[in-house]
């Protein structure tokens, strides 16, 4: 068994608590979903947002799930690059593993589509 990275992120319209909550818990769905993993399987999550999306704790919505109470969590700011994505979280979710690092399949949804094409495969 290995500790395989799994990339995410997904962008929203607002700097508003609910839709980051929403959008936080959307791209986790997803990503559990198309990896088939379950709580158990994960070391940990960091989760990044950009400056602009400072109205909570995207992790908060993650701590909420069921099964996810003991999850490690750490949020924190992306990178301030002019001209970047912008109001946009990013998830690194860490799982052991016997997948190797071709049937890993890493997620990019709404926006943030533009920041991996190449494995942007949700609509």
């Amino acid at each position: 068994m290995s500790v395989r990275g799994i990339r995410g992120a997904i962008t929203v319209d607002v700097n508003e608590e609910q839709p980051i909550l929403n959008a936080t818990i959307e791209l986790l769905h997803a990503i559990v979903a198309d990896n088939e993993i379950v709580p158990d399987d994960i070391c940990s999550v960091f989760v990044t947002v950009t400056n602009d999306l400072d109205e909570t704790f995207p992790a908060r919505a993650i701590r909420q799930m069921n099964g996810w109470e003991l999850v490690p969590l750490m949020c924190a700011l992306e990178v301030p690059v002019k001209g970047s994505l912008e109001r946009c979280i990013r998830l690194m979710v860490l799982i052991n593993t016997d997948k190797t690092q071709a049937e890993i399949r890493h997620v990019y949804l709404s926006g943030a589509q533009a920041l991996r094409p190449d494995l942007s495969s949700k609509a």
